[in-house]
């Protein structure tokens, strides 16, 4: 049987075409992975601004659910209504944050000298304390006590002009420094707040521009991909915000009781690290047993079984019944998800782990209950 001349080149010509297509796919992955990685910081503080913005879309439907406004009058009462509440939080608690503030800074710093000279007398090795700074200071003020520096003035005497340029450009750099790291830290606040409300203000404008660039033969997958994204934040921030609220409230109530100093900022430590699930409550935990040593150790033991309690509660309680519907990610999948994302991208990475991983179950779960019937049919 003779083979047509038009058909022999065509396994050729779908080979090329099949390792054309993959090579592309694979060039458009990698330089995908590299944007991500340059501009993670970026990409993490736009994505905190998203979850900004799903969750006063979230309070503001709640709101919808009980007054029939438009849209806008719904979100300002909602941004005002916060804003009131810190507001008075800032008000009435201002000094007492402040002043509990410093004091529990300088009980933690207190109670880990402790526990370092309790080490050493053991003969643990407590180097790890120093964290790379204290031998170098050390060696220099040895050096600087037992030979006096040929460049330092005898007392009494006036710093000459190179002494004076050196300390005034020693100033000068530290201010600038003290000064990018502010505009930086409340630039970041302006950008999430900015991002938050303009993806609340106009959630469908958005929406829509995000279909826009899908094919038109899968925008309709796409757009049931996206609206489960965002019903699975949405229900998961409100049961987030009412476990952080509920942890905050509990701890500093508990801390109040027992005696602790700076129970309020404690409970408000406690509720803001809530937000990052085990890793958070770990920190949370001897943070308040370490500020407690210094009421003795009754006071300790009694502060370690409150946060166990509290543990509990939020763990077997509130988490199960506020996010049943939510989420369901096996915890040592979260943890180990945690960790890379802690070790990659540092504390935002940590914080928003337990988002990140609900995106991606999302998807999952919806292209196994897509698949699901084709491969029936074929079977």
């Amino acid at each position: 049987m003779t083979i047509p001349a038009d058909e022999r080149p065509r396994p050729r010509a779908d080979l090329a075409w099949a390792i054309s297509v993959g090579g592309i796919g694979v060039v458009l992955f990698t330089a995908m992975l590299v944007f991500t990685w340059y501009f993670a910081a970026t990409l993490l503080l736009i994505f905190t601004g998203m979850l900004l913005g799903l969750g006063l879309n979230a309070l503001t439907g709640a709101l919808g659910r009980r007054m029939h406004l438009p849209h806008p009058v719904r979100l300002a009462v909602v941004c005002i209504a916060l804003a009131l509440m810190l507001a008075g939080v800032a008000y009435l608690g201002g000094a007492t944050i402040a002043e509990q503030a410093s004091l529990l800074s300088n009980t933690i710093k207190s109670q880990i000298t402790n526990v370092r000279s309790f080490l050493e007398g053991h003969g643990i090795d407590t180097s790890f304390f120093d964290l790379g700074n204290a031998a170098p200071d050390a060696t220099a003020a040895t050096t600087s006590d037992s030979t006096p520096s040929p460049a330092t003035p005898p007392r009494g005497a006036l710093p000459g002009a190179g002494a004076l340029a050196s300390s005034g450009g020693a100033i000068v750099s530290q201010t600038f420094k003290l000064l990018l790291g502010t505009i930086h830290g409340v630039g970041n606040i302006f950008i999430v707040l900015f991002l938050g409300l303009a993806f609340a203000a106009q959630p469908s404008v958005y929406h829509d521009g995000l279909l826009f660039l899908a094919p038109a033969k899968h925008r309709t997958r796409i757009t049931l991909i996206i609206d489960r994204i965002s019903e699975t934040l949405e229900r998961w921030l409100i049961a987030q915000i009412t476990v952080m609220l509920a942890v905050g409230a509990v701890t500093w109530i508990g801390l109040a009781v027992i005696g602790i100093p700076g129970a309020f900022i404690l409970g408000i430590q406690a509720g803001l690290l809530a937000f990052v699930p085990t890793v958070g409550a770990i920190i949370a935990g001897v943070i308040v047993v370490l500020a407690s040593l210094a009421s003795g150790w009754i006071a300790a033991l009694s502060a370690l079984l409150l946060f166990l309690g509290v543990h509990a509660m939020e763990s077997y309680v509130l988490t199960p019944i506020l996010q049943r519907q939510a989420l369901d990610i096996p915890p040592a999948t979260l943890f180990a998800f945690q960790i890379l994302l802690g070790v990659v991208f540092g504390i935002r990475g940590l914080a928003l782990a337990l988002p990140l991983v609900a995106i991606a179950k999302v998807m999952i779960d919806h292209f196994k209950t897509y698949e699901a019937p084709s491969l029936a049919e074929v079977a």
